[in-house]
């Protein structure tokens, strides 16, 4: 059996390289990418600083773009030498939840199933970081990517999409495009950009100077942190990951407005929830159905409404990939 390297998180702040079996087709409905450009999961930023308790090792790299270098007999969509999206969550497209778009709770594989989150989304699914990926459900797993995009410019196929999807199902719905972020690391960055570019007005709060500077370079109004309620907004977004920025994002959100978290809380946390139901709140959170707001993020960035890129705070070498992400506090894009 080949072989291939592959970068895994050794310990907080240490990537370093390992050798594991080179994946092959195992179906006529797999597709096996190389990949060309792979992106830090905020989650990746937080478990190699030791904030978050994801054990340890794990093989990284579930935000990716990569080339097609085989494909099964049945594989229809993508062809040897495209280069597509992937999507970091395995799905098959065919089951109850994949049809009604619940791509993230797709019941052919494991919960959680997914690339290069270790324990979460268990080990058997390998990741991009690495010379060859294995996808199981290619037609439905893998987007061409339009003509034009850079794939490192689109790399960030978990943030990237779960931006998009805390303010573009609702702007359309608002006679008063207003939208409240807290920022932390790429999510909340990314959401500024999507709303910018849907023409919404954006508020943004964040203790991070560089996040700060780059959202007021996208047009939002930054404030300092430390206030208590920023207004009343029809559309409120916290990706702090942070009880504050929780509730400072609840207590902005106008009567019948939403809120969406997209924070993972490991332990419980105490909400407002009397003032949420005499205000008519709606609260979102879950996991992102990446594959489902693929096709409008692609979309948007094809047709020049949306630059993702002016998140991306480092890019690095593949050769370098090993420091690069072992040094990385914010977004990270390694190149092939």
């Amino acid at each position: 059996m080949s072989t291939m390297p592959q970068l895994v998180l050794a310990a907080p702040s240490h990537a370093e390289w390992t050798e594991v079996p080179a994946p092959t087709l195992t179906g006529d409905l797999d597709a096996l990418v190389l990949p060309v450009a792979v992106a830090t999961c905020d989650l990746d930023t937080a478990v190699n600083a030791g904030a978050f308790p994801l054990p340890l090792p794990y093989a990284l790299g579930h935000e990716f773009v990569a080339e097609v270098i085989a494909i099964g007999d049945s594989v229809t969509s993508v062809k040897v030498g495209d280069v597509v999206a992937v999507a970091f969550q395995i799905s098959c497209g065919q089951c109850a939840r994949c049809r009604r778009g619940v791509t993230n709770s797709c019941t052919t594989v494991n919960r959680g199933a997914a690339y290069g989150l270790g324990s979460i989304g268990g080990t058997e699914w390998g990741a991009a970081v690495s010379d060859v990926v294995r996808v199981p459900h290619a037609d439905a797993m893998l987007l061409p990517l339009p003509a034009g995009v850079s794939p490192a410019t689109v790399a960030s196929l978990d943030n990237l999409p779960d931006g998009w999807r805390t303010v573009a199902p609702y702007l359309a719905d608002v006679d008063d495009p207003r939208v409240l972020i807290v920022g932390g690391i790429s999510i909340g960055l990314y959401a500024v950009a999507v709303a910018r570019a849907m023409g919404a007005d954006v508020t943004y709060v964040d203790r991070n100077p560089r996040r700060s500077e780059v959202a007021a370079g996208l047009g939002a109004t930054v404030l300092e942190p430390g206030i208590e309620r920023a207004g009343r907004f029809p559309v409120t977004v916290n990706t702090s990951g942070t009880r504050d920025g929780l509730l400072l994002a609840l207590r902005s959100t106008e009567p019948d407005g939403v809120c969406t978290d997209t924070g993972i809380f490991v332990e419980d946390v105490p909400m407002p929830l009397w003032q949420m139901y005499t205000s008519g709140v709606r609260f979102v959170t879950g996991r992102v159905n990446a594959r489902t707001a693929l096709p409008a993020v692609l979309e948007l960035v094809a047709g020049g409404g949306l630059a993702p890129a002016v998140v991306t705070a480092t890019t690095a070498s593949w050769t370098d990939a090993a420091e690069a992400w072992s040094a990385h506090r914010d977004k990270l894009v390694l190149v092939r």
